[in-house]
């Protein structure tokens, strides 16, 4: 049996913290980190996780099941770094509220 997706729920105040945001792209992204290299907020997609466009969409996929939202491929280009991801999802939560 396929276990069910951990779905999004709000905290009391009807939003989601930056700091639980970043801890779960933190784990999602834990996987592609390079041996004894820390993931930060500063760390690059691209360059430091050598994540590919595809890759950076599938982890979007992921981020809109996970906190109920939708995010605009046109504010895709924004996101170079985690924590511009966090901070972009965090926006977009935000909104939805």
């Amino acid at each position: 049996m396929q276990a069910m997706k951990e779905q999004y729920s709000p905290m009391a105040d009807g939003g989601t913290s930056y700091e639980t945001i970043l801890k779960d792209i933190f784990a999602r992204l834990e996987p592609h980190a390079k041996s004894g290299r820390e993931l930060s907020e500063s760390t690059d997609l691209n360059r430091d996780l050598n994540l590919d466009s595809l890759a950076v969409m599938e982890l979007m996929f992921e981020l809109e099941d996970r906190f109920n939202i939708s995010v605009p491929m046109n504010l895709l280009p924004e996101v170079s770094t985690i924590g511009d991801l966090a901070k972009l999802v965090q926006r977009i939560e935000a909104r939805r509220r």
